[in-house]
C-alpha cells in the first residue's frame, strides 16, 4: 500500500493543533507527548513522493533539458537547444543550417547516449531544426501578401 504525504500531513497537523477552548488539553498534550518514531532522512521522503505521484518520467525528462552539456557533450551543447519533448519525440533548435545537418546524420548516436545517460526518458525520435529566417515584418499593421519595406523595390 502506498503512502499518501499529504494525506498523512494534514493527519498530523490537524492531530497537533490546541484548542482554545481548552487549555488545561494543551498541558497535558505536551507534557505526555512522547515521540516514539524519528524523523525520516528528506531523500525517503522525497523518493516516496516522487513514486507515489508517479513523477519519475516527468522529472528524468526536466534533467535531460537541464543536463543538456553533460548528456550530448560540450560541442553538440554548444550548438543546439532542446525544445520540446512530446511523445517520445524530441525537438532540437540548431544554431546553424550545417550543425542541423550534422545533428541529423549524428540522431542515432544521439538517441543512443540519451537512453544511457538518461534513463527513465522516453526518447524514439529526433526532429532537428535549423535556425529561423529573419522577419521582415515591421510596426504594428501588416498586409497579408505583400512583402513588407521590400514592396517599393521595383
Amino acid at each position: 500500500m502506498k503512502r499518501d504525504l499529504a494525506k498523512e500531513l494534514y493527519r498530523a497537523f490537524k492531530s497537533s493543533v490546541p484548542r482554545r477552548n481548552h487549555p488545561q488539553q494543551k498541558n497535558e498534550r505536551t507534557l505526555n507527548s512522547t515521540h516514539t518514531s524519528d524523523p525520516l532522512p528528506l531523500k525517503e521522503v522525497l523518493d516516496d513522493l516522487i513514486e507515489g505521484r508517479q513523477w519519475n518520467q516527468s522529472l528524468a525528462e526536466g534533467n535531460l533539458f537541464a543536463l543538456w552539456s553533460e548528456v550530448v557533450g560540450d560541442e553538440v551543447a554548444e550548438h543546439s537547444d532542446p525544445i520540446t519533448l512530446l511523445d517520445g519525440r524530441l525537438t532540437i533548435r540548431a544554431s546553424s543550417t550545417a550543425w542541423a545537418t550534422q545533428l541529423t546524420l549524428l540522431a542515432p548516436s544521439l538517441l543512443e547516449k540519451i537512453s544511457h545517460t538518461a534513463p527513465g526518458v522516453l526518447v524514439d525520435e529526433l526532429v532537428v531544426l535549423g535556425p529561423t529566417a529573419p522577419s521582415w515584418r515591421k510596426g504594428l499593421r501588416t498586409i497579408k501578401g505583400a512583402r513588407g519595406p521590400r514592396d517599393t523595390y521595383g
